[in-house]
């Protein structure tokens, strides 16, 4: 190899997720020079760290050196007391987990929203690259929300830009229920997520129909033609498009990046369009819904990218 060219950069990240810790070591190109995953310790802090340390050990193996680490969570770090709050995945909270990282890791160490880092995943290299403003939703288990300008995660002056799924559904239909509003686990009644999480579509059509299902199983459901399971998800679309016409309104995105299990639901990218313009305070509405181009690589990627930029 000519002596003249430099080594190529890398970057390493983790995404700590509520069933699985994964690790990945990326190429300045965005090529995987390592990906692991392992199972996250419930409710096991100290287990949760040495699991964290167990696969960045692997890493350095690959990589040859210590990297610095950027670590997505399901929470945020209060710029107060620099502990974990919010995380859906309650272990962490109250926890010092950017501290006992870097003192664990010998290394310094970004933690960042898993929403946050999906949205500078994919405003990087992803289905918002090219975007100055992107705003990543993750649908899942739960519901979180991350914006991107110019590549960066916008934290906001209290560390919260983004926590969409913890403000009330709009425009609530007293026809569908919506004023009786269930309680989120945050303590407080009626937060988007707890209509548009997985569960909160699951718990959603068992109260309409009395059938328990899981999210798959209701589409495929509708799929067949089952008229409970299609309204269900009707009820669900119009809920997704009030909650992210509240958005287009105040933010403005050129893009909106759909990540999480329900962002696998191909019918929600011609659903939602149509049912947000009676929403959003304009007379055309341009921005544009994808799904998250990396998938469910993106958390991980978005908290490796979270280095890009700083000197190696």
């Amino acid at each position: 190899m000519d002596s003249a060219i430099p080594p190529q950069r890398r970057y390493l990240g983790v995404d700590l997720g509520g069933t699985k810790i994964e690790v990945a070591l990326l190429a300045d190109d965005g090529s995987f020079l390592l990906r692991e995953r392992r199972p996250t310790p419930q409710g096991d802090y100290a287990a949760t760290v040495e699991t964290i340390a167990d696969l960045v050990e692997l890493a350095d193996g690959v990589a040859g050196s210590r990297l610095p680490l950027g670590v997505a969570i399901p929470g945020s770090v209060s710029p107060v007391n620099g502990l974990v709050r919010n995380a859906n995945s309650t272990a962490l909270n109250g926890r010092a987990l950017l501290a006992d990282l870097e003192q664990r890791l010998a290394r310094p160490v970004r933690l960042h929203n898993d929403a946050n880092c999906l949205a500078v995943s994919e405003a990087h290299d992803g289905a918002g690259q090219g975007a100055r403003v992107v705003f990543a939703v993750i649908l899942g288990t739960g519901l979180g929300a991350g914006i991107a300008i110019d590549g960066i995660d916008w934290l906001g002056r209290n560390v919260i830009a983004g926590e969409w799924g913890h403000n009330p559904l709009p425009w609530p239909r007293a026809d569908w229920g919506e004023n009786a509003a269930p309680w989120c686990w945050c303590g407080k009644p009626g937060c988007i997520e707890t209509w548009l999480s997985g569960p909160g579509f699951a718990q959603d059509h068992f109260q309409q129909s009395g059938q328990r299902l899981v999210p798959a199983e209701i589409m495929a459901a509708m799929r067949k033609g089952d008229a409970a399971a299609g309204a269900s998800f009707l009820r669900y679309c119009d809920r997704l498009a009030r909650a992210l016409a509240e958005i287009i309104n105040i933010l403005d995105p050129e893009v909106i990046v759909l990540g999480g299990g329900m962002s696998n639901v191909s019918e929600l990218y011609s659903e939602l369009p149509q049912r947000w313009v009676d929403w959003v305070f304009s007379d055309t509405v341009r921005t544009r819904l994808t799904p998250a181009q990396h998938g469910d690589s993106s958390g991980v990627r978005g908290a490796a990218w979270l280095w890009r930029g700083a000197a190696q």
